[in-house]
């Protein structure tokens, strides 16, 4: 709850959010997702906050993140799936799938820290930051390791988008098969958009398409996730793998409406933008909670973890396209 003991922690974390964003203004190219987590990483670790910032800034990074969710879920859209065609949505949906089912598996084979490996894992499949949004708040786990798993997954993300358009320019690939790479491989909408476009404009506009249907498994694949990553040792029955928190349903109910329902172009803009307001606010304060030694002890770990994951995506991709000739 909200009280008058959590105010110094909120007003904090909103001051440094605030820093981030209006460094992302003079730096468009900047994330300020990314940046507010940052910001939080370095003042948490290099100075002392007063004790009672600790509530407050707790909050921020739980219940902001928690309606974060329902902001973003206006943007997803269920429509995106049947623009790409069915072969191509098949393949992305595949992928997606076998990468959630073998980030479960390498993290437990790995001993990667669980939630951390799993939020990667989530993040790389289906939509970055967004992903590990959606998923953090319904794991048993400290900020930190949403933290460490959001810095492997935007790294590995802002180096998909730098190097693949090189690495594809080596290759004879047709704009479809280009599309499917990036937009069935990258992390963010943002990396697949900075990737395509510079190849051509028809790539840019097929792999967004391509990068929106895979948005839109996010529900679907937080369904699934739940059921991957449940304890064996208890008995279940099928209707326990539906019991999402509440801003889960809600998110799901949302993006069927949407998909279902003309939403205005304003509107949809001001719940993208207000979606990524309160994100960063939630990984600034999940970043004042961050240690320097977590951050190395299980980001050495991360890391390689999730460049596994990403390279083990991009051969799944490469295969399906093989198979689509």
């Amino acid at each position: 709850m909200i009280s008058k003991e959590t105010y110094p922690g909120i007003l904090f974390t909103l001051f440094i959010a605030t820093l981030a964003w209006i460094v992302c203004l003079i730096f468009p190219f900047l994330n300020s997702i990314l940046i507010g987590l940052l910001f939080g990483i370095v003042i948490g670790n290099f100075f002392k906050l007063p004790s009672q910032f600790s509530t407050g800034i707790s909050i921020s990074g739980s219940k902001v993140l928690e309606f974060s969710i329902l902001f973003l879920a206006v943007g997803i859209n269920y429509t995106y799936m049947g623009k790409i065609g069915w072969e191509s949505f098949m393949l992305v949906g595949i992928v997606v799938f076998l990468v959630l089912i073998f980030s479960v598996f390498l993290s437990k084979k790995m001993n990667c820290p669980s939630t951390v490996g799993w939020m990667v894992g989530f993040g790389t499949a289906i939509c970055g930051s967004s992903a590990i949004a959606a998923l953090a708040p319904s794991l048993k786990n400290n900020k930190e390791e949403t933290g460490i798993a959001l810095a492997v997954v935007n790294l590995f993300g802002t180096l998909g988008m730098l190097f693949l358009p090189v690495l594809i320019g080596l290759f004879s690939l047709s704009t479809t098969e280009i599309s499917l790479l990036l937009g069935g491989t990258l992390h963010s909408v943002g990396n697949v958009a900075g990737a395509a476009f510079t190849v051509s404009d028809a790539v840019g506009e097929q792999a967004i398409t391509i990068k929106l249907a895979r948005v839109a498994l996010l529900s679907p694949g937080l369904i699934f996730f739940n059921f991957l990553t449940r304890d064996k040792n208890t008995t279940k029955n099928w209707k326990s793998y539906f019991q999402l928190p509440w801003y889960l349903w809600g998110f799901i109910l949302i993006t069927i409406l949407v998909s279902i329902i003309q939403v205005p172009d304003a509107f949809l803009k001001f719940s993208s933008e207000a979606g990524k307001v309160l994100l960063t606010i939630a990984m600034t304060a999940i970043g004042l909670k961050v240690s320097f030694s977590s951050l190395i002890q299980s980001g050495k770990k991360g890391l390689f973890y999730g460049l596994i994951i990403f390279m083990v995506q991009i051969l799944f991709i490469l295969i399906g396209i093989l198979f689509l000739d």
